[in-house]
């Protein structure tokens, strides 16, 4: 059976994409949209996701950037098997591969990657109410991987001059590059993301380079949820 008990199946992408989703657990949100679209690549690229989730940022590029290849890293069992299913519901197995694992203790070879995605947890554990659903958890609060902890994970994967693509709290931007800069990482790329045009931005896109130059292009914001809505 594709879809088991307490899921759903959901399309996206005009129906190009059915995703295979917790009912009442966690479900992803608009903002893996965003950082999909946000990804530039090219036709032979390697990309690693982090923190892949049921696998919806790794199948959104595969079908609609076509990269060479992706494989996602993902540490939780449940969430993992709905991106093998998914994968397999949206024939895409010869470009997508999901490895269970902890990006603290990498099983991907160093070295691997042009391009690294990660949509992140944005809470620190002291900031609000853990949520009691481990899965909700675990996506939102920094319990099981920590910023330097990606960033380090990144710097390991990219090859020399690779990229790192991420979305991340707009308040927190200032401590995003200090340590990216501090892993080797060079802001190139921002895009700010604002609820409406009269309110304060709340989340932003980041692009990353290994080893690059100083200098950041500032794209034009996003307001709302850009071209996308669940």
């Amino acid at each position: 059976m594709v879809c088991k008990t307490g899921e759903t199946v959901d399309a996206f992408l005009n129906e190009r994409l059915r995703i295979i989703q917790s009912q009442n657990g966690y479900r992803f949100s608009v903002d893996a949209l965003l950082l999909a679209d946000f990804v530039t690549l090219g036709g032979e690229d390697i990309v690693v996701d982090l923190g892949a989730g049921c696998g919806i940022i790794s199948l959104f590029l595969a079908v609609q950037k076509k990269p060479g290849f992706v494989l996602g890293l993902e540490l939780q069992d449940e969430l993992v098997s709905q991106a093998r299913r998914n994968i397999a519901l949206n024939k895409l197995e010869e470009k997508i591969v999901i490895i269970q694992g902890d990006l603290r203790h990498l099983p991907i070879s160093k070295g691997l990657a042009d391009i690294v995605v990660c949509n992140p947890p944005y809470r620190t554990v002291q900031s609000g109410r853990i949520n009691p659903d481990v899965g909700k958890a675990i996506a939102r609060h920094e319990i099981a991987v920590s910023l330097d902890a990606i960033l380090a994970a990144s710097t390991a994967l990219l090859k020399r001059k690779g990229r790192l693509a991420m979305i991340y709290p707009a308040n927190r931007l200032t401590e995003l590059f200090t340590k990216m800069r501090r892993a080797q990482l060079e802001p190139k790329r921002l895009q700010i993301i604002y609820p409406d045009s009269a309110s304060e931005a709340k989340l932003a896109l980041i692009e990353g380079r290994l080893h690059a130059r100083p200098g950041v292009k500032v794209l034009p914001p996003i307001i709302g949820q850009g071209d996308y809505s669940l």
